[in-house]
Formats: C-alpha cells, sequence, structure tokens
C-alpha cells in the first residue's frame, strides 16, 4: 500500500503540459522562417518606379530625363554576391512588368532556365533581315535593359540565334557568322556605352541549331531569329572560363574592339 501511495504521488506531480513548449517553439521558427521569405520575394517598388521614369524618358525622346533616372537607379543597384535563382526570379518580374507597362510583349520574352535567367529578343526588332547591324529601336531596349545588368555580377552571356534558312553573302557565308555577328554588336554596344566588366559578359553563335521552336512555319522561324541575354545562375557564373595567364584583365569598356581581336567573343561549335 506504501509503494502505491507514491506512485500515485508522482504521477500527481508530473507536468502534462511539456508539449506546449515544444509546439511553441516549432510555431516560432515556422512563423520565422515565412517571415524571410517573404522580405526575400518583395520587390522594391521605389526601384521599379525609377526604372518605369527611365523607360518613359528614352521612349519619349526626353534623353535627360532617362539619363537622371538611370543614374539614380543604378547608384541603388549594389550587390555584393552573385544572385541566386530567387533573385534571378525577382528580377524576371521585373522586366516582366516593363514589357508589359510599354507593350514590348512581342518583342522580349523572358524564362527562368536551369542556367538562370533568359531574355529572348525578338530579330525583328532588332536587326534587317540578313543584317547585323543594331537598328535604333534595339539600342534603345538595351539601353533600358543595362540599367538592370549593370549592377549583376553574375556572368552575362549574349547569343546569337537564326532559323535553318541558309544564307550566303559576301559578309555571312553562313548562319555562323551571322549568329556571332548579331551577338557579338549587343555586347559591343554594351562594352562601349556601358561600364559593364569586360571580363563577365561574352557572346556567343549558334546559328540554326539552339531553337525553341519548329522551322516549319514562318512564324516558327520568326521565333528561332533571335538575341537571347542570359543572366547566368551561382554555378555556372563559376563555371566559365578563367583568365589562366595570370595577367590584369581590363575591366572597363574597350572601345577599341574589332573582328579580330574582341577576346570576349567566343562562337560555339556544331
Amino acid at each position: 500500500m506504501l509503494f502505491q501511495r507514491n506512485k500515485s504521488a508522482f504521477e500527481d506531480n508530473e507536468n502534462l503540459d511539456r508539449w506546449l513548449l515544444t509546439y511553441a517553439d516549432l510555431i516560432t521558427l515556422l512563423l520565422a522562417f515565412f517571415v524571410i521569405l517573404y522580405s526575400m520575394s518583395r520587390v522594391d517598388a521605389g526601384k521599379f518606379n525609377n526604372i518605369s521614369g527611365a523607360l518613359s524618358g528614352v521612349f519619349k525622346g526626353d534623353e535627360e530625363l532617362g539619363k537622371k533616372f538611370t543614374e539614380q537607379l543604378s547608384s541603388k543597384l549594389v550587390v555584393n554576391k552573385l544572385l541566386k535563382r530567387g533573385n534571378l526570379i525577382v528580377l524576371k518580374d521585373q522586366v516582366d512588368k516593363i514589357s508589359q507597362q510599354f507593350k514590348l510583349g512581342s518583342i522580349i520574352n523572358t524564362e527562368i532556365q536551369t542556367r538562370g535567367l533568359v531574355i529572348h529578343l525578338s530579330e525583328s526588332a532588332f536587326y534587317d533581315p540578313g543584317k547585323a547591324d543594331l537598328k535604333q529601336d534595339a539600342k534603345k531596349i538595351l539601353d533600358l535593359l543595362s540599367v538592370q545588368l549593370l549592377k549583376i555580377p553574375n556572368h552575362i552571356r549574349v547569343e546569337g540565334h537564326t532559323d535553318n534558312l541558309p544564307i550566303h553573302t559576301a559578309r555571312f557565308p553562313s548562319n555562323w557568322e551571322l549568329s556571332t555577328t548579331r551577338a557579338t554588336n549587343c555586347l559591343r554596344y554594351f562594352l562601349e556605352k556601358y561600364p559593364f566588366p569586360a571580363a563577365r559578359i561574352s557572346a556567343l553563335g549558334y546559328a540554326e541549331y539552339r531553337p525553341i521552336t519548329n522551322n516549319d512555319t514562318a512564324e516558327g522561324r520568326a521565333k528561332n531569329r533571335r538575341v537571347d541575354i542570359i543572366i547566368l545562375n551561382i554555378e555556372d557564373s563559376y563555371i566559365e572560363p578563367e583568365n589562366l595567364t595570370g595577367e590584369p584583365v581590363n575591366t572597363l569598356p574597350d572601345t577599341t574592339l574589332d573582328g579580330n581581336s574582341d577576346s570576349n567573343t567566343k562562337t560555339a561549335g556544331a
């Protein structure tokens, strides 16, 4: 009887509500987790308004207004580390909002791929058929994109693509030369007009061998004729070829580039 009374007293004194402490800790951790996710996903409305101002200035022909907003935004876009996939999604949303606001949906399209953010630029707005010289409207669009790209530390790759119709001119013996020259001209424009670090931007030509749809129709061929600007993710940025000479790399725009000495331009083989 004495043993039973002692056991009963022990059971009466046991705290049966200790599970509430563990539950409260779990709820607190979940709350902190979702607060962090929310803060990472928010788009800076102030920066977006500045971008809209720059766009308005450029498309209305007010270069001073566009320059003012561009400089103001560029001074705020200070990034100290490579952008992760979540940051690239936010950047994609900003570019999409600009495209929608100014009805550029037929010119600019974006998508997130495993290698990073891809910005598709339609050939019809950038080049005349069979040529590689940038149109004036194309330069305005590149000006707008440069606002976003200048302070991004990830490697930027410019890719040229054509349809499968052959070309054979004195300047472009094949689609390889045409696609590479188109990509290079975009790269040259960035480097000659803006302070892009030359070591973190490159150009590629894929000819007709990376289509996004079939070439059986005129519409399909039009979609395949494009220039892609890719902001590579962290992993692909790190595996870009290194400077193995040990010599300093010029990080300022090189305005003396020519077709034979552009060390930042590379052509992809078949």
